[in-house]
């Protein structure tokens, strides 16, 4: 059984939903992403997302649009990024980590290259959101190779025929997208979910965690009741973006603790 799978087996068995934050990793610095994951687990946190910068991330909004930017501008590589996940994986062997980032850095590096390194630092699944189902054949091949998941992003913009083909391939969870657009927090959790999900569990048994838009505890807890995760990004990017120097981590990990409460 995957960190993935026995991780939402032991949640759904608590009655609980498992939280999902994202970070961008080289923000505001390599060392530093590696403490806040640890402030962020030791919060709380079911499972880590953890997003490789790229120079066009598309799926993204103004703040992880920010965080991508700066952690260029401090030079950090896919290579940094194994290289976090294989420090995080020494200290918390239990903890899934997922890698979400764009097609082109996994094409320049090797597509089998690419997931034979990511199994190797310990990262559980890759979610690529710029790379269509129909064309993910190669990368699918690669992880399975690897033992690695390959996470779907599932809009609400998707028809059955689509949700099927996704799910049928899908490892790990399905990534529910709660709105269509880009990434970013909302004050109110889009209605578009709950439909969503009922939509995906008529092709998948597979746990299903929504994200994009959810930013506070109320969120966590309507997702608790429809579906097995909660994934939260831009409001703990911005969190982290704006904290004092050298807090990010005593920032992210109250951060974590707060969308728990309750």
């Amino acid at each position: 059984m995957s960190r993935i799978e026995s991780t939402f087996a032991r949640l759904r068995a608590a009655g609980q939903c498992a939280l999902v934050p994202y970070i961008v990793v080289g923000q505001p610095d390599l060392p530093t992403t590696v403490e806040i994951a640890a402030a962020l687990i030791d919060a709380g946190a079911s499972m880590l997302e953890l997003g490789v910068p790229f120079s066009d991330p598309l799926a993204d909004g103004p703040v992880i649009q920010r965080a991508t930017y700066q952690a260029l501008l401090n030079g950090t590589t896919p290579r940094d990024a194994l290289t976090v996940a294989q420090r995080i994986r020494a200290r918390y062997p239990a903890t899934p980590i997922v890698f979400m980032g764009y097609y082109n850095p996994i094409m320049r590096f090797g597509v089998a290259a690419y997931a034979q390194a990511c199994a190797a630092a310990g990262v559980d699944g890759l979610i690529v959101p710029d790379l269509p189902h129909e064309e993910a054949g190669e990368l699918l091949a690669a992880c399975r190779n690897a033992g690695l998941d390959l996470i779907p992003l599932i809009a609400p913009t998707s028809d059955d025929e689509r949700i099927a083909a996704m799910a049928r391939d899908a490892g790990g969870f399905i990534y529910g997208v709660s709105v269509v657009g880009i990434t970013g927090a909302r004050r109110d959790l889009s209605g578009d979910a709950s439909a969503l999900v009922q939509r995906i569990r008529a092709y998948s048994n597979l746990p299903i965690a929504i994200g994009f838009g959810v930013s506070q505890a109320a969120h966590v807890r309507q997702i608790a009741q429809i579906a097995d995760g909660a994934v939260v990004g831009s409001a703990l990017v911005d969190a982290i973006e704006h904290a004092p120097a050298g807090d990010a981590p005593a920032v992210a990990g109250a951060f974590a603790r707060s969308l728990l409460a309750g």
